[in-house]
């Protein structure tokens, strides 16, 4: 498996509160991109920036272990994109690891951008974090069968 494009999304009710992370994960082929798995599991208590980044922390581990040699990262944090991207300091003490294994990560992939998003573009992602919080998921990957 070549490329791969995820969509993550991380959130939380409150900040902190109850957190779930949703990633969906496709497959990228000749321009188009097919939809291959999907993650939705909660966090335990977490803010909303960190759920955000514990996100792509599973899709970028998920996509390791498919076999991806690069990944496109797309989200609706610009905070975190920013931060990923190296515009933005990261100040807060909580998220500091999480942006150090993040770039651990990608060390793994010979390209890894990160892209802001729209909420509209992110839908999928965000229903995966609803569902989980609501208790309408089951942990772990969900491969999603080809036609």
């Amino acid at each position: 498996m070549s490329h791969l494009v995820l969509h993550t999304d991380g959130g939380s009710r409150g900040n902190p509160g109850p957190a779930a992370i949703g990633v969906v994960i496709e497959v990228e082929k000749d321009g188009q991109t097919e939809l291959i798995g999907e993650i939705g599991e909660t966090i335990g208590v977490a803010s909303n920036n960190v759920a955000e980044y514990r996100a792509i922390i599973r899709g970028l581990e998920e996509a390791e272990r498919l076999g991806a040699s690069s990944v496109t990262c797309l989200l609706d944090s610009l905070l975190v994109v920013e931060q990923l991207n190296g515009n933005y300091r990261v100040k807060s003490e909580d998220m500091k690891p999480l942006h150090a294994r993040v770039n651990e990560l990608r060390q793994h992939f010979a390209l890894v951008p990160f892209q802001h998003v729209r909420r509209e573009g992110n839908q999928e992602a965000d229903r995966l974090v609803n569902e989980a919080l609501d208790g309408r998921r089951r942990p772990g990957f969900t491969l999603v069968a080809a036609d």
